[in-house]
């Protein structure tokens, strides 16, 4: 299946990509077994590992240090959180960081930005996802733009085999809470990540307010900051990319944040970088 609406695509019709479709689709039904597999510890596995996998994994590790470099951390720190990120099946360090970063390079853009707002709702969501172009899919094509994390092999192999590790996760899921743990640990948890995670390139892009008023329509929305861990300030983060706190109000609650005040005060992270210091008024 193609689309070919020039207004809907840009320059080049897209196709849709069965696999994708078939992938998501078959987590998402065994997501719904979890009506029947429900318990109450089983649901506090899933809200430990989507806060684990979401706010430290994607949040912290893929997002903030990795795609903006927003502070430092060991090595030995950044390999471990980075692959908590792979855990969240969202792709790979290299694919994720460089899609992000073509997203701020060209935000908006219908042809350059992967998941551009303009498209509507629904494609910045996820059809962005289910019609794949080969320049932000395949790795010959991307990996251009996350360069230092292609020359470190412990990175691309993690890129290349992010899926395998849920083996792992759903064995030792089993083990300690049989198929209830399994369904919601790694089932339902990774349905509602990526809701959460794509509800920041489609939500946070239509509505909320703007503190900063840029070329783009970037917007803080708080119901998305607080399922994404401080993710939903998007407006204040397209102004400031590089820094490493999203939320610059009392009141503007990120949890991510909070993590890395607890590592910089363990001596674990170093060159946090701060929001600028507004100008006083004259």
């Amino acid at each position: 299946m193609t689309i070919n609406s020039a207004a809907a695509v840009g320059k080049q019709p897209l196709t849709l990509s069965w696999t994708n479709v078939a992938f998501f689709g078959t987590i998402h039904a065994l997501a719904m077994l979890a009506p029947w597999c429900f318990s109450w510890s089983a649901l506090g596995v899933m809200i430990f590992l989507h806060w684990l996998f979401g706010s430290i994994g994607i949040c912290l590790g893929y997002h903030r240090l990795l795609t903006h470099r927003s502070l430092s951390v060991p090595k030995w720190l950044e390999y471990a959180i980075a692959t908590l990120g792979a855990l969240a099946m969202q792709g790979g360090p290299i694919f994720w960081v460089a899609g992000h970063r073509l997203h701020h390079a060209y935000t908006e853009d219908l042809d350059k930005d992967p998941y551009s707002a303009k498209r509507g709702f629904w494609w910045s969501h996820m059809l962005w996802i289910f019609y794949p172009r080969p320049e932000f899919f395949e790795h010959e094509h991307y990996k251009r733009f996350a360069a230092e994390l292609e020359r470190d092999p412990y990175y691309r192999w993690l890129n290349r085999y992010f899926l395998l590790l849920q083996i792992p996760v759903g064995v030792l899921l089993y083990v300690l809470g049989g198929w209830s743990f399994v369904i919601y640990g790694v089932f339902v948890r990774a349905v509602l990540l990526w809701h959460t995670t794509w509800f920041i390139n489609s939500a946070t892009h239509l509505r909320g307010y703007r503190r900063f008023q840029l070329k783009d329509n970037s917007r803080n929305l708080w119901w998305a900051a607080l399922l994404t861990y401080g993710e939903g300030w998007h407006n204040n983060h397209h102004a400031h990319p590089n820094v490493a706190k999203a939320g610059y109000q009392w009141w503007e609650v990120d949890m991510t944040w909070w993590a890395i005040k607890t590592l910089q005060t363990l001596g674990l992270a170093k060159k946090v970088v701060m929001p600028p210091t507004p100008k006083p008024e004259v």
